[in-house]
């Protein structure tokens, strides 16, 4: 396998509260290779965020990173100066915000956002930046772009204002584009529309994707590979097909089976409980209160890394050779299989 764009490697991120710390993001690792896309999946406070933060150093206090490294091109960004992860931002690395109203100046012009991404890096003069804005616009294909890259951003719809925070990202071509719950609070048509966007921009530049969601549904269409986050941790990752066809943590087969699309008048199924406090963990795995399948050595420790497939790794003590005398538990269809070899 050649060598992956990015590579990040145990790292964790601490939140300094008080006399005390919580970890938002612990011990994460996971590649993306130059033209894929991953997924990174998670409830809400299951550190996703924290995560593609911590891979640009946007982590603002009291948020530290406290481990781990981030290769990207052969830099470790953990390690780099200021000045230099500046021009890594952008440049090598695009990012899609959340929240385009409160990543967008509210009295800066569209145009102008994506003019100072150019200018920043030195990609454009002040008198050409106009129209490479205009170019990147109607390639997010927003009609008019003419007109609308002199619009505010609070004249624009959400949709659009997504289409400009794209734009943005894509400005300086970067090899890699982190997108942070890219269709949230969108409606189902315009979410379908920036999905479809982000496909064909990552086929026309050539681009590997970082989408960090909450919904199963839009990895199944865009992403390659899946990783799959509970209270900071990594608890399972390996490629898209797999993973929807063979879950092996408990975790997310909960989180595939509440998926709708059942026989039409049953019941929703949900996972017992909620994600528990980052700053009140429970002891061993994170995940066990919440088990059907919890065991007394779920109390205990948290599962290492096991291999269950073909790039397909779990942390889960229902796989764990050690726990399991060399046995896998029963897979989704129920029945057992042998145990890959421990990571």
């Amino acid at each position: 396998m050649p060598d992956p764009l990015l590579s990040v490697e145990r790292l964790t991120t601490i939140f300094d509260a008080g006399s005390r710390s919580v970890v938002a993001a612990n011990e994460v690792s996971f590649h993306i290779q130059r033209g894929e896309t991953l997924g990174l999946v998670g409830e809400s406070g299951s550190g996703k965020s924290v995560t593609a933060f911590s891979i640009i150093r946007l982590v603002q206090p009291p948020g530290r990173i406290a481990g781990g490294r981030v290769m990207f091109q052969g830099r470790d960004l953990v390690s780099l100066p200021e000045d230099e992860i500046r021009k890594v931002r952008g440049a090598g690395i695009g990012f899609i915000f959340q929240e385009p109203m409160a990543a967008l100046n509210p009295v800066m012009r569209v145009g102008h956002h994506i003019a100072e991404a150019l200018r920043v890096h030195g990609l454009a003069a002040r008198a050409s930046a106009r129209a490479r804005a205009i170019d990147l616009l109607r390639a997010v294909r927003i009609v008019d772009a003419e007109r609308r890259v002199d619009d505010y951003p609070h004249q624009l719809s959400g949709g659009m204002r997504q289409r400009v925070m794209i734009a943005i990202a894509l400005a300086c071509r970067p090899p890699l584009v982190i997108a942070d719950e890219p269709t949230t609070a969108l409606d189902v048509t315009v979410q379908a529309q920036i999905l479809d966007l982000l496909r064909d921009m990552k086929q026309e530049f050539g681009i590997s994707l970082l989408l960090i969601t909450h919904d199963l549904g839009v990895i199944a269409e865009t992403a390659d590979r899946v990783a799959i986050m509970y209270a900071g941790r990594i608890v399972e990752q390996g490629p898209v097909r797999e993973i929807f066809r063979h879950p092996a943590h408990p975790y997310t087969r909960g989180l595939l089976e509440s998926i709708p699309g059942g026989a039409a008048g049953s019941r929703l199924k949900a996972i017992d409980g909620a994600v528990p406090n980052l700053a009140s963990l429970p002891p061993g795995c994170s995940f066990g209160p919440r088990c059907a399948r919890h065991m007394p050595q779920c109390d205990r420790a948290f599962p290492d890394v096991t291999h269950v497939g073909t790039a397909h790794t779990v942390r889960c003590f229902l796989h764990s050779v050690t726990h399991r005398g060399g046995t896998e538990a029963a897979a989704s269809d129920g029945e057992p299989r042998p145990a890959g070899p421990g990571a």
